[in-house]
């Protein structure tokens, strides 16, 4: 009885199929009790080799292919290949189609921050988040289905513009949207926010410092959560955004609860945008004259955006054809999941779950 008590170390599988890894991935995981000692995140069951597909493609068929890439937001993914190759031609985008661009993709940052702060509740034990978030989640993909008839995978951002204008009822839908959004957003903090489980859950879990924000090249709301001041939307500015009025939000704390504040106030920031886009939004054309056998100049070419998650990117190789030579894409999902196990380390499985959630990592970004 006066001896210490020792338990043996135990190696576990979490996953492949777990609702809170969020997808296919599987976490080896060698635990001392509930205390985790050692995690290795193992990818791959999900990969489609949607580069090399595009690979064999033209430029336009790889529109579709991109909606597939990141599924959460792939208003992103559609403007970023799009962005990657006009940056290859001589292509003038319409203005209004710039206006169109900004306002699908911020509405599809807020339905991508609504899913996590959502189902982060729902890992952690409250449904009501889950339910409040999906109400309004719903309300943004009735917009894009208003749109191009997809709620899902849009195909909606061409090379050169977009593939339709928005209808007559768009924005009259929309302000009304963005009229009750913010006090929608007030409700899920009066649920979280102060709610002493869900401090208790977060407060000082998985904290990432900003030497490690630079050292695993983390980005988005988990990097400006842990103090890094950096947003390509306004630091590397592309399409209109510089001529629009927002805040980047910044937190120090580095852990999953400064993330979730950073995605709530992330969302208001987004609201904002998109009402001053309605306001300035030009009429014209919607779509440069882009030929059906399009062909852009030799040359290679990165073009990156602001994702919800963080930096996205495509890496384009041309050689004057009709198809891309090379196509590399770059999601934030591999570098947030490469963190992990420097961050549990001594942590409990529990503390795992939210951290997974905190920091938005979806696996279809990374299993390409």
């Amino acid at each position: 009885m006066t001896q210490d008590l020792h338990t043996e170390k135990m190696v576990i599988n979490m996953g492949p199929h777990h609702p809170s890894t969020h997808g296919v991935c599987r976490l080896i995981l060698t635990l001392d009790g509930e205390n985790v000692v050692e995690c290795e995140p193992v990818i791959g069951y999900l990969h489609r080799s949607i580069e090399k597909i595009c690979e064999n493609r033209t430029y336009a068929q790889c529109i579709p292919l991109m909606d597939r890439f990141e599924y959460v937001t792939s208003m992103s993914c559609n403007w970023v290949f799009a962005l990657a190759t006009e940056k290859l031609t001589d292509l003038e985008i319409p203005e209004r189609a710039e206006y169109l661009r900004v306002i699908m993709t911020e509405l599809n940052r807020i339905a991508s921050h609504l899913l996590c702060i959502g189902v982060t509740g729902l890992d952690l034990g409250a449904l009501t988040p889950f339910l409040y978030t999906f109400r309004e989640r719903e309300l943004i993909l009735d917009l894009f289905e208003m749109t191009c008839g997809q709620r899902l995978t849009y195909n909606y951002i061409r090379i050169g513009g977009v593939s339709q204008d928005i209808p007559d009822e768009f924005i009259p839908k929309c302000r009304e949207f963005l009229d009750i959004f913010d006090e929608k957003v007030d409700d899920y903090e009066k649920v979280l926010t102060e709610n002493p489980i869900w401090m208790a859950r977060n407060k000082g879990i998985g904290v990432i410092s900003k030497q490690q924000v630079y050292d695993f090249a983390i980005s988005g709301p988990s990097a400006r959560a842990s103090g890094v001041d950096f947003d390509i939307r306004r630091d590397d500015p592309y399409s209109v955004y510089d001529r629009f009025d927002y805040t980047i939000p910044v937190f120090e704390g580095g852990d999953s609860y400064d993330r979730y504040r950073a995605r709530v106030q992330e969302m208001r920031e987004s609201a904002k945008i998109i009402g001053q886009a309605l306001d300035q939004l030009p009429g014209g054309d919607i779509r440069a004259k882009v030929r059906a056998m399009f062909k852009p100049k030799a040359g290679e070419v990165y073009s990156r955006i602001e994702n919800s998650r963080g930096e996205m990117g495509i890496y384009l190789l041309s050689d004057g054809g009709k198809k891309p030579v090379r196509v590399r894409a770059r999601g934030a999902s591999y570098n947030h999941l490469l963190i992990i196990p420097e961050i549990i380390k001594g942590l409990k499985i529990a503390d795992l779950v939210a951290i997974f959630a905190s920091l938005d990592v979806i696996l279809p970004e990374i299993d390409r």
